[in-house]
């Protein structure tokens, strides 16, 4: 008999054998304690079919920047199931259910990569970042001008929390990027394989990149500057791999200005769709957002097809959000002749600053009048969204 339950230490190896055997991968003997211990700070919402495990679903709980302020997020992860127990409807309900836990728990936007795009937009998750990956041929791996700062290689763990404090601040001016733990720093981005830090003359740090060399090739994974000149720093930094390597490639944000300002711009640039979110709890969300003060009042109707309660009409003002939910079970006959009228995936591909509200008008995901549109757009500030991160 099946049964939907929230995962407990004792099933936590079972949950790994599963994750292995759907993302074909393999956890060595040794590292199965240190897996299981990351774990207990997960929800695991599961399936199963007497003592035997065949589904799950991992919420991990983060926090995450929009516009400056901290938002709670569940990220979702880890959601497989075994072959033979596919196509029962599993999956689905597992994700409504997550999205019950999470508003439960607070957790008012939620996360989550995608191995099919289309798939999580049906429950309501829609894009709201893209990764721009730029390669970079030995040829024209040129130094700019630059007689300020330096480089410094590998930060030693006193240095960190320079580190730290750059992309607190880097990651505060932009959307949707974590809150990160030291545990996170630690286990995720400390472990990489090598770091280095643009230190202006005064000492103070104002960039840093992680990064990797091997088979000939410099991979930059990450790479967050406060100002132009720590970006020019870390590419004369590494310019001077010219005799290691035969190409750099750089995964950085598409609203970073590389490659324009180098000697030769003219470089291969391929932009891929990278992380959807969803609003879990659409009032919630609106109260905590930072909106623009316009004077302007706008109504948002919003469709909700796996959260009832976020089904309703919102009334923006500059000093309040004003919730009309619609009563359980009652069907509106005709519809709202003011405002504008969208799904869940559209509004949080909107607030999160993924795409403005007069492409999502000519796309055709938001109805509505010209005139409520403009005042919708005058409201959203104007955000910068990237992920860096992974889970």
């Amino acid at each position: 008999m099946m049964e939907f339950v929230v995962l407990t230490e004792k099933d936590y190896e079972e949950a790994i054998k599963l994750s292995m055997y759907a993302f074909q991968y393999k956890v060595k003997e040794e590292d199965i304690p240190k897996r299981k211990q990351m774990l207990k700070s997960h929800d695991i919402l599961a399936v199963k079919d007497g003592q035997k495990l065949v589904a799950k679903l991992h919420i991990i709980p983060f926090s995450i920047y929009i516009n400056d302020k901290k938002f709670q997020m569940g990220g979702i992860a880890g959601v497989s199931t075994y072959p033979e127990y596919r196509r029962h409807g599993y999956v689905k309900q597992l994700i409504t259910d997550a999205l019950k836990h999470m508003n439960q728990k607070q957790q008012y936007i939620s996360f989550l990569h995608p191995f099919d795009v289309h798939f999580y937009r049906r429950f309501g998750w829609e894009l709201f970042t893209d990764n721009k990956k730029v390669t970079i041929e030995k040829k024209d791996l040129v130094k700019l001008p630059s007689n300020q700062g330096k480089v410094l290689r590998d930060i030693p763990e006193h240095e960190r929390g320079q580190i730290k404090r750059v992309y607190e601040s880097f990651a505060a001016s932009h959307s949707g990027m974590l809150v990160r733990t030291q545990e996170w720093w630690n286990d995720h981005v400390y472990s990489e394989d090598h770091m280095a830090a643009y230190v202006n003359d005064n000492g103070e740090y104002e960039g840093y990149i992680v990064y990797s060399v091997k088979n000939k090739e410099l991979e930059v994974i990450e790479i967050i500057t406060a100002t132009h000149q720590a970006a020019i720093g870390l590419w004369n930094f590494i310019c001077q791999h010219d005799s290691m390597v035969d190409k750099v490639v750089v995964t950085t944000s598409t609203h970073d200005l590389f490659p324009y300002y180098l000697k030769q711009p003219k470089q291969k640039t391929d932009v891929h769709p990278y992380f959807m979110a969803r609003i879990v709890n659409v009032e919630e969300f609106l109260k905590s957002y930072s909106f623009q003060s316009t004077g302007d009042k706008v109504f948002i109707h919003v469709n909700d097809k796996y959260c009832s309660w976020n089904i309703g009409s919102y009334l923006l003002g500059d000093e309040s959000i004003t919730a009309f939910k619609e009563k359980e079970g009652s069907v509106c006959a005709h519809p709202p002749k003011v405002g504008l009228q969208m799904d869940i995936g559209t509004l949080s591909t909107l607030l999160l600053g993924y795409k403005t509200t007069e492409e999502l008008y000519h796309l055709g995901e938001i109805t509505g009048s010209l005139d409520d549109i403009k005042k919708l757009e005058r409201k959203i500030p104007r955000l910068r969204p990237f992920f860096p991160d992974f889970f």
